[in-house]
């Protein structure tokens, strides 16, 4: 099963976008479906517009990475997809938007096949390895964790939506905008009340050659303000039930949140 929008007890709906040109048509739909997630692959960048998936915290499985190879989704013409021609030769890792711990649930067989599609290039980003592979992503590789840590989740689910924002300085390589921002909205309920937290991450380019934890900077955003970098509308209740104040950081230097502490769900 792919994005279940009714994963929750409130029915959350991928984000709807202001244009639909701006997504790949797979059989007439910008929607694309793999197991317990589902995307819309922007026509332009060919990344991910946003990634919607299902976290089913009490039958996760333990899947091993080992042996799993990315590849290009057999559906999409290669051109229309981010695929290895743009990592090889370089420092730019794959980076997994939906990450594949995350779907690895239900069944074994189930969790498996989730594995194996969290591979798909549909599903990838360039990050530098720096950010990637030594634990320099700081909190933005811990939201989950800290979800699961300082919450009681009504039957330990979760639903994210996250992608990539690109900017019009972004560096281009290979014919590709490389994205300097990620972002991720997390939805979950505490006895019965649907909660949600908009996060984007900054990785400040000029300052990855240092592999400096500073160059990667995550903040709590307003839901409006992942809209408006991304061009598509939220689901409503996704609004209603966020809690952040746009009017805290207005008057104010906005803070990057820097450790698991910080973050107050």
């Amino acid at each position: 099963m792919a994005f279940n929008s009714d994963f929750l007890s409130t029915s959350i709906q991928p984000p709807t976008l202001n244009n639909i040109d701006d997504a790949f048509q797979l059989e007439g739909s910008e929607i694309i479906d793999y197991t317990h997630f589902s995307i819309a692959l922007s026509s332009q960048t060919k990344f991910a517009i946003w990634v919607a998936w299902n976290i089913d915290g009490m039958n996760l499985k333990r899947i091993p990475r080992k042996g799993v190879g990315f590849f290009e989704d057999s559906r999409i013409p290669s051109v229309s997809q981010a695929g290895n021609q743009l990592y090889k030769s370089n420092p730019l890792d794959r980076g997994h938007l939906a990450r594949r711990v995350d779907l690895n649930w239900g069944t074994y067989a189930e969790a498996k096949k989730a594995n194996s599609d969290s591979f798909v290039f549909t599903n990838i980003a360039p990050q530098m390895d720096s950010f990637n592979q030594s634990g320099k992503g700081g909190i933005w590789g811990e939201l989950e964790n800290s979800l699961y840590d300082q919450t009681e989740m009504d039957k330990s689910r979760v639903s994210i939506i996250g992608g990539c924002i690109f900017n019009e300085n972004d560096r281009e390589y290979r014919g590709y905008k490389i994205p300097t921002e990620f972002y991720k909205t997390v939805l979950y309920e505490e006895k019965g009340a649907l909660k949600t937290k908009s996060f984007i991450l900054t990785q400040d380019l000029t300052r990855l050659s240092f592999l400096d934890l500073e160059a990667f900077k995550t903040y709590e955003v307003a839901p409006s303000e992942i809209e408006a970098k991304c061009n598509f509308t939220f689901d409503e209740a996704i609004h209603q039930a966020n809690e952040f104040d746009l009017n805290s950081f207005i008057q104010t230097e906005r803070k990057p949140l820097m450790q698991s502490s910080d973050l107050i769900w």
